[in-house]
Parts: structure tokens; sequence; C-alpha cells
């Protein structure tokens, strides 16, 4: 897509333009961040914030962005896009505070093609001779960038929402996305202490921390930014929360399925520790229901940490019992 300047009239006429804009309001954002993190600590700057910069920076797919764009634009959006890349740039930090923290929660050791925040962290506790455990130490310091990532957030949002002609309607969305991504990830951890298998549970997980986060929320952002009506932004959260359940399907398959190398992530964590997914939740269901014992027992929530040499057995089951082929 052609890049649209981001100060233009109208703002940019393409998702593509929208998140290539949001990524250098981002650059903006974070240079001026790291220039009052070194003024208030240069240790702090160098090990947290700088870390925080780098990984934000380093981005993904900026889907929230994408998505703000579109109810924006959906919502009437026209005039100064300012505002909009600004809330763009709130929604990546609340992200990487999201990331950050869930690799931590989830042992992950790689994200976006690169180590883990948690995992670099102990790499530098190592390199500089530091005492202590190094896990303990990465672990409590990646917690403080994930949090320092929200607080970014945050106060970058309070700065829009207070020049905003709708203020609180954008506060609201703002205040009731982050609850909902708490809620799923606790919900997440909770669903793998207890054991739970249920589809219900899994889709109810997938709709607090996948489909309201990622494609709702962001989706009425963007309309109250536009000033849009109540039915406008009701259709946007329907249609919203159908994509973001889609969306948790796909990454949920390519979680099991995929090509590390194309996702920048491992492949089989959560099968490891068998997480409870709509994938997993299906194929035990479809397990018990055929008299697949073995299935059963692969997949069973309740068993230890599978090794790394059970996971094709695990995805032969995932495809055997037809869960692959219902959740695509």
């Amino acid at each position: 897509a052609t890049e649209e300047p981001a100060g233009r009239a109208g703002g940019p006429l393409t998702a593509d333009a929208a998140t290539s804009a949001v990524g250098r309001a981002l650059g903006e954002v974070l240079d001026e961040r790291m220039s009052q993190a070194y003024d208030l600590d240069a240790v702090f700057a160098r090990d947290v914030a700088g870390r925080v910069s780098a990984f934000a920076r380093r981005g993904g797919k900026r889907l929230r962005t994408a998505f703000a764009w579109c109810g924006w634009r959906a919502g009437g959006g026209t005039g100064d896009p300012g505002p909009l890349l600004r809330t763009g740039v709130a929604l990546e930090l609340v992200q990487t505070c999201a990331l950050v923290h869930d690799d931590v929660m989830d042992g992950s050791h790689l994200r976006r093609g690169a180590p883990s925040m948690h995992v670099d962290l102990a790499r530098m506790h190592r390199a500089e001779g530091m005492t202590g455990g190094a896990e303990s130490f990465g672990h409590s310091a990646a917690v403080l960038a994930g949090d320092l990532a929200l607080a970014w957030a945050d106060d970058l949002m309070t700065e829009i929402v207070l020049a905003a002609p709708d203020g609180p309607r954008l506060y609201r969305e703002w205040r009731a996305m982050r609850e909902e991504m708490v809620a799923g990830q606790y919900r997440d951890l909770q669903a793998q202490a207890a054991g739970a298998s249920g589809v219900e549970e899994a889709l109810t997980i997938a709709t607090l921390k996948s489909a309201l986060y990622t494609v709702e929320r962001p989706l009425a952002l963007g309309a109250s930014l536009a000033g849009a009506d109540e039915a406008v932004t009701a259709a946007l959260r329907a249609a919203g929360r159908c994509a973001g359940l889609a969306f948790q399907l796909r990454d949920d398959l390519l979680g099991a399925f995929g090509d590390p190398a194309m996702t920048g992530k491992p492949v089989g964590d959560d099968l490891r520790s068998r997480k409870l997914t709509y994938l997993l939740a299906v194929a035990l269901e479809m397990g018990r229901a055929a008299g697949d014992e073995e299935a059963v027992a692969l997949l069973s929530p309740s068993g230890p940490a599978l090794p790394e040499r059970a996971m094709e057995d695990v995805r032969a089951a995932l495809e055997r019992t037809g869960a692959r082929d219902m959740v695509e």
C-alpha cells in the first residue's frame, strides 16, 4: 500500500499506512521516554527502559493499531489522525506489557524472533557476574519491564483522553480493555492450575484474551475517537468479537503446527504444558467420544509436562480425533 503522510488531512488512507505511521509515532514517544529514563537513573534506563523500548520497536503485526484505524474510519473519522496514531502507540505499549508478562508466566524462551525479556535479563545477570539466581532475577526484572510498558501506555492514553471531545467514553473503553486483559490472563492461569478441560471454559478465555482485547476493544477505541454513534459501535463490536475468536483459533493452530521461523515464537509450548486452548478442549471431547484412550491420556491437562519427543504423538492425536479439522 502507498503510505500517506501521517499529518495529511483525512489521515492515513489504508490500514498499512496507519500502522507504518504508528511505527514512526512509537519511535518518537519511546525516544522521549528514554530521555526521561536516563534523566531519572542511567542503570534503570539501560537495563529496563532500554529493553522495553527495543522490544516495542521490534514490533509485531500491529494488529490492534490496524483495528483501531478500522474503527476510526468506519466511525467516520477524518481530519487530524494524531490522536488515533497515539492511541495506536498506547495499544502497542499495552501489548508489550502483555507479552513480557505472558512469557514469564508461560516460561516461553522466544518472542518476536529473539530471546524473551526474562531470558535476556537472566543472560545479562550471568554475563555481569551478579550474585543470586539468574532466572529469579530475570523473572523479577521482566515483571518490572512489563509494568513500565503499561505505565507508559496509561500516561499516553491519559493525555489523549484529556484532549478528546468525548474523553469519558474513550476512557471507559480503555479501562474495560485493560481489565479484560488481566481477567483473561488469570482465567488462563487458573484453568491450567485447576486442570480444566472444558470447551466452554476455553471459549471464555479466548474471548477475554483475544476477541475483546485484540479486536473488539481496539475497534471501539477507534470508533470512540471518531465520535461514532452507538449503532455503528455495536456493529463493530459484534464483528470484532467474531474476528477475534477466529484469530485466537488460528493462533492455537499455529502454536501446535506452525513454523517458528514464520511465527517468531516456539511451537509446542502450549502442547507440552497442556495449556487449555479450544483446540485441546475439542480434541479431548472428541477423543473421549471416540473411545481414543491414547489421545485422552496424551491431552489430559491433569498430567505432567510432556517431553519434546512426545510432541509428534500429540500432534497426531490432534489430527486423529478430528480436532484440527474442526478448528480449521
